[in-house]
C-alpha cells in the first residue's frame, strides 16, 4: 500500500488520522530531498574525481538502485511501474559502463545537475514553505479558538460576536492554507515521478553522445529509452488531468466547506473538549478529544489529541451514550456545552464543549439531544444540476453519428482534435439544438456555422451530461481493478467481458465511438492525437465514479488505460460476444472470504476439489506481449486495424446508423449467451477443457439438487454455513469460488466445501 490520499474533507476535519497521513507524505518528500542531494553530490564526483571514476560511478548506481517511488493508491499504471523500474535500469547499465574505463563526461551539469537541484530548490522547497505557513496558521487558530472557548458568556454581546467573528476569519484562513498546503503535498509526489526520471534520462542521451565506445550500448539502450518517454508521456499527461480535476475538487470544497461534516449517515466526528473533575481543590480542566459518535449504538469514541504537543495520539475511551442534555449558560460560564449521561456508568455525567454554534446544532442532532435542530448541512441536495436534458435515445444517437460524420470528413487532421476547447456559449448552444427533437437536423458535415472544435467539445459534454456515465456506475469498479494488474491479453479478455455486461445500447453507442477514436489515432501524425491522448480526454467522460474524492481523482490514470484498451481492440470486443469459456478476468474480485485458517484444520480430510471453470483462462490465438511491446506498438496496431475501414465508414453512415437504431431495440441472442459466460447469473459455468456436451451435463449434474454433509464444519466468514455431519442442503449449486457450492440450509443460503459434502 502506497500513501494514502489526503482528502479535502479532512482539511476541515483536521483529525489525527488526517495529521498522520501527512506526515507520511512529508516523510516521503524529505527522503526524495534527501535522494537528489546524494544524487547531485554524486554526480559532481563524477565530474571532478575521473581518476575515481570507477568508484563514484559504482555508487551512483547504487543510489539509483535502492530508491523507489511511492505512489499514492493501491496500485500502479504499467507507465508508473515502467518509470519505478527505469531507476533499476539505469542502475545496471552505469554498472555496464564501468567496465569501459575509456567514458568521458560531459555536459553532465547542464543535462542533470541543474534541473534536479532546481526542483529541489524550487518545488520541494516550496513545499517546506507551505508547511511553515500551514503551523503557523495551525497555532493561531488553535490559540484563538481556545481563547474564545475561555471566554465568559457573561461578557456583552458584541464583545462575544466581534471574538465569534475573529476566531471564524482565522478558521477560514487555516482551512484555506490547509487546502493548499494538502494540494501541494499531493501535487509534488505526483511530479517528482517525471521530474526526477527526465534528467537521468537526458544525462543518459548525453552519456551516449561523447562516450568513444558507448555506442553499442546506446543502440541496445535506444528501444528502452524511447518507451520509457512513451510512459513518461503518458504519465505527464495523466498527471495534467489528474491536476485540473483535483484543482476543481478543491475549489468546490472550498465554497461548500459545509459539505465535510457529510462524513457518514451512521457516525459524526470532530473535536470536543472534554470537562475533566479533579478532586478539590483543584476544580476542573478542559481536554480536547477528537470524538466519533456512532449513532446506531450510541457510542461515543473519544481518542486525545493537541495538535501543539507532537502530534501524538493518546488512547482511546469509548462511552455509550444514554441522553443528551443541553446545558445553559447559567449552570456553566462557557458556551456550547452540553451534558452526556454515560449508560455504562449510572448517575456519571460528562460535560462537553462543541467548537462553534453550528458545531453544537449538528452534535446535539447526531446524539439525539432534547432539542431538535433542522436538518442544517445534512439536508443539503448534492445532485448535479444538468443544464441540458441528454439522454441515451435516438435523439442522442442520430447526434452522435452526424457528429462523427462532420469531425471524421471535416476535421479528422486537425492538431489536437478532442483536446482544444470550443467556446462554451456555441457548444451548449450546439448541444440543445441537436437533441431538440422539434428542432430541424443541421448538417453538420457541410455546415460552416459549427466548426470541429464546437462539434468536438458538444460530443464530449453530451457524453458527461448523461444521467449516468455510458460505462455505468455499476461496473466502475471492476473496470478500475482490471486495468490495476493481470497481463495486456488478460486485460484485454476482462474489459472484452465486462463490455459484454454493459446494458445493450450502452454497448452499442460505445462501440460506435471507439470505432471512431481508432480512426482519429490512426491519424495521429497529422492531428497528434495518440491513443494515450484519446484516452486522457475520453477516460473521465466515460467512466466516473458516483463519489467524487482525491482517492477517485487518482484512478484517473486507470480510467485512461480502459479506454486505450478499448480503442486498440475496439474490432475484437465490440465485434462479438467473448468466448463460452468461462474465467475471471485479471482484477476483477469474486466476493468470497479468506479461508487461510481452514487450512491447517482440514489437512486430513480431502481437499476441496479444484474447479478450473473460475480461475482457468483459455489461451489467446496470439503470444502475449510485454508491457513494453505493448506501449510501443500501441499506436502502430491501431493505425493497420483502422486504415483499411476508415475509407468505407464514412460511406455507410446513414446505413449503420439504421442498423444501429434497430440492433438497439431487439434482444440479441450472444448477448445472453455473454452474461451467462461472465457469470452475471451467479449459476456455475461449464469448464473450459471439456466438450460442450460434458459441460452441460456436468454442470446440470449440481445445480438444484440436494447435497448431506459427510464432515462437520464451523463458519469463519459470515457467507459460509456452519453445519454438523448428516445435514441436508437444498438448492445446491456451483459457486464461482473453486472447491466450493453455494445452498440453503435452515433458511439461510451461504457456501458450503464441496469436498465436505456428498450429492444425494
Amino acid at each position: 500500500m502506497g500513501l494514502h490520499p489526503l482528502e479535502f474533507s479532512e482539511c476541515y476535519l483536521d483529525n489525527p488520522c488526517f495529521r498522520e497521513k501527512i506526515k507520511a507524505h512529508e516523510a516521503e518528500l524529505e527522503k526524495t530531498n534527501r535522494f537528489i542531494k546524494e544524487l547531485y553530490k554524486d554526480g559532481k564526483n563524477l565530474i571532478n574525481a575521473t581518476k575515481q571514476l570507477g568508484m563514484a560511478q559504482r555508487k551512483f548506481a547504487q543510489c539509483l538502485g535502492e530508491f523507489h517511488f511511492e505512489y499514492i493508491g493501491d496500485a500502479k499504471t504499467d507507465d508508473e511501474r515502467c518509470i519505478d523500474e527505469s531507476l533499476q535500469e539505469f542502475s545496471s547499465f552505469l554498472k555496464n559502463l564501468e567496465d569501459q574505463r575509456e567514458l568521458m563526461m560531459r555536459n553532465i551539469t547542464e543535462t542533470l545537475m541543474k534541473p534536479l537541484e532546481k526542483f529541489r530548490k524550487e518545488q520541494i522547497g516550496a513545499v517546506r514553505t507551505e508547511r511553515k505557513k500551514y503551523d503557523k496558521e495551525t497555532e493561531k487558530y488553535y490559540s484563538s479558538l481556545e481563547k474564545l472557548l475561555n471566554m465568559s458568556a457573561k461578557k456583552k454581546e458584541p464583545q462575544l460576536q466581534e471574538a465569534d467573528v475573529q476566531v471564524e476569519t482565522l478558521r477560514q484562513a487555516f482551512q484555506g492554507e490547509s487546502l493548499n498546503y494538502v494540494c501541494k503535498l499531493q501535487d509534488i509526489q505526483e511530479k517528482k515521478k517525471f521530474e526526477c526520471v527526465e534528467p537521468m534520462l537526458a544525462f543518459f542521451q548525453t552519456l551516449f553522445t561523447f562516450y568513444h565506445q558507448g555506442y553499442e550500448l546506446a543502440k541496445d539502450f535506444d528501444h528502452y529509452k524511447r518507451a520509457l518517454q512513451i510512459n513518461i508521456q503518458n504519465t505527464r499527461s495523466r498527471f495534467e488531468g489528474t491536476r485540473s480535476e483535483v484543482a476543481y475538487l478543491m475549489k468546490r470544497f472550498s465554497e461548500t466547506p459545509q459539505v465535510y461534516r457529510q462524513t457518514s449517515p451512521i457516525s459524526f466526528e470532530g473535536y470536543l473538549y472534554v470537562q475533566e473533575k479533579r478532586p478539590p481543590p483543584f476544580g476542573s480542566s478542559w481536554v480536547k478529544r477528537y470524538c466519533t459518535f456512532v449513532k446506531e449504538q450510541k457510542i461515543l469514541h473519544m481518542v486525545t489529541f493537541d495538535h501543539r504537543s507532537g502530534g501524538k495520539i493518546g488512547e482511546t475511551e469509548s462511552i455509550t451514550l444514554k441522553s443528551c442534555l443541553r446545558k445553559t449558560t447559567d449552570m456553566l460560564d462557557r458556551r456550547f456545552c452540553f451534558d452526556l449521561e454515560i449508560t455504562d456508568r449510572p448517575g456519571t455525567v460528562l460535560t462537553v464543549q462543541a467548537l462553534s454554534e453550528d458545531d453544537y446544532k449538528l452534535w446535539m442532532q447526531a446524539m439525539g439531544g432534547k432539542e431538535p435542530i433542522g436538518l442544517g448541512y445534512f439536508g443539503g441536495n448534492q445532485s448535479k444540476e444538468r443544464g441540458i436534458d441528454a439522454q441515451l435515445d435516438d435523439v442522442g444517437l442520430n447526434f452522435m453519428k452526424y457528429s462523427i460524420s462532420a469531425i471524421e470528413s471535416r476535421g479528422i487532421n486537425d492538431q489536437g482534435l478532442y483536446r482544444v476547447g470550443g467556446v462554451s456559449s456555441k457548444v451548449q448552444k450546439l448541444l440543445s439544438l441537436m437533441i431538440d427533437e422539434k428542432s430541424n437536423e443541421v448538417d453538420l458535415s457541410t455546415s460552416e456555422d459549427w466548426d470541429i472544435k464546437t462539434i468536438t467539445s458538444a460530443l464530449k459534454l453530451y457524453l458527461r451530461s448523461l444521467p449516468e456515465p455510458l460505462m455505468t456506475y455499476g461496473l466502475y469498479k471492476e473496470f478500475i481493478s482490471l486495468a490495476k494488474g493481470g497481463s495486456p491479453e488478460s486485460r484485454i479478455q476482462a474489459v472484452h467481458c465486462l463490455v459484454h455486461k454493459l446494458p445493450e445500447r450502452n454497448r452499442q453507442v460505445l462501440g460506435l465511438l471507439m470505432k471512431h477514436l481508432a480512426n482519429v489515432a490512426a491519424h495521429s501524425k497529422a492531428n497528434l492525437m495518440t491513443v494515450a491522448n484519446l484516452g486522457v480526454v475520453f477516460g473521465p467522460t466515460l467512466m466516473r465514479p458516483q463519489e467524487e474524492t482525491v482517492a477517485a481523482i487518482m484512478d484517473l490514470k486507470f480510467q485512461n488505460i480502459v479506454v486505450e484498451i478499448l480503442i486498440e481492440h475496439h474490432e475484437k470486443i465490440f465485434a462479438d460476444a467473448p468466448d463460452l469459456s468461462p474465467f475471471t478476468p485479471a482484477g476483477l474480485v469474486l466476493a468470497a472470504p479468506t479461508r487461510q485458517s481452514k487450512k491447517q484444520s482440514r489437512q486430513s480430510r480431502p481437499l476441496a476439489v479444484y474447479n478450473p471453470q473460475v480461475l482457468d483462462i483459455p489461451n489467446a490465438d496470439s503470444p502475449n506481449l510485454t508491457a513494453d511491446e505493448t506501449s510501443m506498438g500501441s499506436n502502430e496496431s491501431v493505425s493497420s486495424q483502422s486504415s483499411s475501414a476508415s475509407t468505407s465508414e464514412l460511406a455507410t453512415d446513414k446505413t449503420e446508423h439504421a442498423s444501429l437504431t434497430a440492433s438497439l431495440s431487439s434482444d440479441n441472442d450472444s448477448r445472453s449467451r455473454l452474461l451467462a459466460a461472465c457469470g452475471a447469473s451467479g449459476e456455475s459455468q461449464p469448464a473450459a477443457t471439456t466438450a460442450a456436451s460434458e459441460k452441460e451435463k456436468q454442470e446440470q449434474s449440481v445445480t438444484g439438487r440436494r447435497a448431506k454433509a459427510v464432515y462437520p464444519c464451523e463458519a469463519e466468514h459470515d457467507s459460509e454455513l456452519s453445519f454438523q455431519v448428516g445435514a441436508i442442503f437444498s438448492a445446491v449449486t456451483q459457486s464461482r469460488e473453486p472447491g466450493w457450492l453455494e445452498g440453503d440450509l435452515d433458511g439461510k443460503r451461504g457456501l458450503i466445501p464441496e469436498n465436505y459434502v456428498e450429492m444425494l
